[in-house]
């Protein structure tokens, strides 16, 4: 891996965070408003208020999750997972952020604490918190496979999200988090048994009012493979995962606002039409 300079690079500071307000956030004194555990293989949806943490948790030891975020208002605006990698970087830790699509562009989470801050690149080049890949679908497998499975990451997410009035078509490019990937000498992906371990954990601060939703996935801590020759069903390596919501003392967000959404004016080179007459 070389170091070739990013290609993204800003002046002014636009992607500049403030790593000591964050870092308050993170050990600051807090309050729980609300906890609670997705079983296996399903998903769960849920709100997380503005200036609030949410934390993912491995309660029971390895185990990835995928997690969709949208802003809670206006579901259109949501995390974009491509430009985050090309904004932050393909795996992501404590003060990247997670960005929201066109025409909004702007953060909607900030990683406020990782436990496997110090996983960084194993011998094999695997990293945790995966953005290159996406959920896994009931649609690819049919396609590699031949066989129906209705629990994919997919599909749990798109359960999880229909009493908040969203669709299969809402459900996009996820954050794996927990996820152990990388790129192999002939530059395609793969996936490692997941490092985490019991009580091992993600938090992130949410810039603005968001409705998260995390499927457990099906293939468990991705120890067992899941296409090819050797492939079975992974559920003995199956386990849930927990989430937390605090609500951070308000003395902490004194000097804090949400972010607004991108400055560009929207025209694309567009005018109105010029009447003759």
């Amino acid at each position: 891996m070389g170091n070739y300079p990013a290609a993204y690079q800003a002046s002014a500071g636009a992607l500049d965070v403030d790593r000591a307000f964050y870092a308050k956030i993170a050990a600051g004194s807090r309050e729980q408003v609300e906890s609670f555990v997705i079983p296996i293989r399903s998903g769960r949806a849920w709100t997380v208020p503005a200036g609030s943490l949410c934390r993912i948790v491995a309660v029971e030891g390895a185990q990835v999750g995928d997690l969709n975020i949208w802003n809670r208002h206006n579901p259109r605006e949501r995390m974009w997972a491509s430009r985050t990698r090309q904004l932050q970087r393909a795996h992501v830790s404590t003060y990247d952020r997670l960005w929201s699509t066109l025409p909004y562009l702007r953060p909607l989470v900030t990683i406020t604490n990782d436990s496997l801050a110090d996983y960084g690149t194993d011998t094999d080049g695997g990293r945790v918190h995966d953005l290159l890949g996406t959920r896994c679908d009931p649609y690819v497998n049919r396609m590699l496979t031949g066989e129906d499975f209705d629990f994919h990451c997919h599909s749990n997410l798109t359960r999880a999200i229909l009493p908040y009035g969203l669709t299969e078509l809402d459900v996009h490019d996820v954050l794996n988090v927990f996820q152990c990937t990388g790129l192999n000498d002939d530059d395609r992906y793969f996936m490692k048994a997941c490092p985490a371990q019991r009580g091992d954990f993600l938090e992130f601060f949410a810039e603005i009012d968001l409705l998260c939703a995390l499927s457990t996935c099906p293939g468990g801590d991705l120890s067992v493979p899941l296409w090819g020759p050797d492939a079975r069903d992974p559920l003995e390596v199956c386990r849930p995962l927990g989430v937390e919501v605090y609500r951070p003392d308000a003395e902490l967000l004194a000097d804090w606002a949400s972010p607004p959404t991108a400055a560009y004016a929207n025209h694309h080179g567009m005018r109105m039409p010029q009447w003759a007459g």
